[in-house]
């Protein structure tokens, strides 16, 4: 991992996950004329997956911090197919956030906050994104939020 993204993780007290093995038949990554595209990446923390629907039984800070989690996967999933050289990561272009959200919850940019952030804060400029974010009935094993990417690399 490149020093800048190692130090800046230790700053923010966050560690990057072992990248998680798929569970349907997809792969993490793939590669095409030198974008990544990361297939969507769910929140765990210590271990176990942040589930719940923001609006109901999960609330604003819960949601932006799955969704930071969700970054922290995404970053786990270049670092592992990359070999390690994350500093071959020219860009991330985009950032698709799905949001379990309950129909009255209207917060979903908010909440995709958590992963931009820390894109911007590992990447500086080269973690500014385009990016959607979109409620959704129910995610994978009922995941509060889940996060894919595309990300242009040297």
């Amino acid at each position: 991992m490149t020093t800048h993204v190692a130090r800046k993780l230790e700053e923010l007290g966050l560690a990057l996950p072992e990248a998680a093995a798929p569970v349907a038949a997809y792969v993490p990554v793939v590669e095409a004329n030198g974008l990544l595209h990361i297939s969507g990446q769910l929140p765990f923390k210590d271990g176990a997956l942040m589930a719940g629907r923001l609006g109901e039984d999960r609330d604003l800070a819960f949601g932006t911090e799955a969704a930071q989690r969700c970054a922290l996967m995404l970053v786990a999933q270049i670092q592992k197919y990359l070999d390690g050289d994350i500093s071959r990561v020219e860009r991330i272009v985009k950032l698709g956030v799905f949001v379990n959200s309950a129909a009255d919850f209207t917060d979903q940019p908010k909440v995709a906050n958590g992963a931009s952030e820390l894109m911007q804060a590992l990447f500086g400029d080269a973690g500014k994104h385009a990016r959607s974010a979109v409620g959704v009935p129910t995610l994978p094993l009922g995941a509060a939020v889940e996060v894919d990417a595309i990300v242009q690399i040297r």
